[in-house]
């Protein structure tokens, strides 16, 4: 690990670390935050967020937008949003390929979307006017799903392709989403990387899951960000390394959150992978250094 790896590489800021982080700026690229959590004039957390952007990056990782919705975006949230992409200036701004809310109504959840002809204009329209209102590019993130719409639409990879070209917006890949979503729909993750164009990806998540049994007796994942990265996931993502390149790397956590030091070392894991991918695998080279 150098560097170069260690600055591509980043964990979610979350308060309970926020002194410890001040105190001590650890070796690490960036921190990325929810902006619901800021969309406020000031106070405490903007103090500490304050203080973390004068020594590192930080993303903004939008969860309530609902930018798969049927209804006309949030225009009010959207002023919000630009508000703190002007104070904070951050690296790179992202959304999820979902919606959240209808008549109104929130519905605290990310919500699969079917991937139709009409389902890809509309969320082509929101990517165009949220990057109007932004005044740049943002990336789209791969949702993590329990279950398909039967016989409906194009395949995902295609569907996150199409609207990267007609929008001109990035995508972020969130490796345990494929992982997730393949498993519970019974297809395989690595064809799903392979499947996905090149020269798209312009951030990479991994995160934990939980493993369930569904009703029918196979296997259940739920995309639930309090644990340790599956050492699936890890291949996964080396896989989508070695076919992506270097793609700046997040440790997303957002319940039952650890000690800063778990988190940094996933990072430090992840550091290694990007600075293996053109020798030996770097979770063999761990392999074989602990037998």
């Amino acid at each position: 690990m150098n560097a170069a790896q260690t600055c591509l590489t980043g964990i979610s800021l979350k308060a309970r670390h926020y002194d410890e982080i001040v105190a001590a700026p650890p070796a690490i690229g960036w921190f990325e935050v929810h902006p619901e959590n800021y969309m406020c004039a000031g106070g405490p957390a903007h103090r500490y967020l304050a203080r973390v952007r004068a020594s590192h990056d930080i993303s903004l990782h939008g969860v309530g937008l609902s930018i798969g919705g049927a209804e006309p975006l949030d225009r009010a949230h959207l002023a919000r949003l630009r508000a703190l992409v002007d104070r904070y200036r951050p690296v790179r701004i992202s959304e999820h390929l979902a919606w959240s809310g209808h008549g109104g109504t929130f519905f605290n959840d990310l919500l699969p979307l079917p991937y139709t002809g009409e389902t890809l204009r509309l969320v082509c329209d929101h990517v165009a006017e949220t990057q109007d209102a932004l005044g740049r590019a943002i990336l789209i993130e791969n949702p993590a799903t329990y279950a398909g719409f039967a016989g409906v639409g194009m395949p995902e990879t295609e569907f996150l392709a199409d609207i990267a070209r007609r929008t001109g917006c990035g995508l972020l890949l969130d490796v345990n989403n494929v992982m997730v979503s393949c498993t519970n729909r019974r297809e395989d993750p690595a064809a799903w990387i392979e499947a996905l164009p090149t020269g798209l990806v312009g951030q990479i998540h991994l995160a934990g899951h939980a493993c369930e049994t569904d009703v029918d007796g196979g296997k259940l994942l739920i995309d639930s960000h309090d644990r340790a990265v599956d050492l699936d996931v890890w291949y996964l993502y080396e896989q989508a390394i070695r076919r992506f390149g270097p793609v700046p790397t997040l440790i997303e956590r957002d319940a039952d959150i650890p000690p800063l030091g778990d988190l940094l070392a996933e990072a430090a894991m992840a550091a290694d992978i990007l600075a293996s991918i053109d020798g030996v695998s770097g979770l063999e080279e761990q392999t074989h250094a602990v037998g």
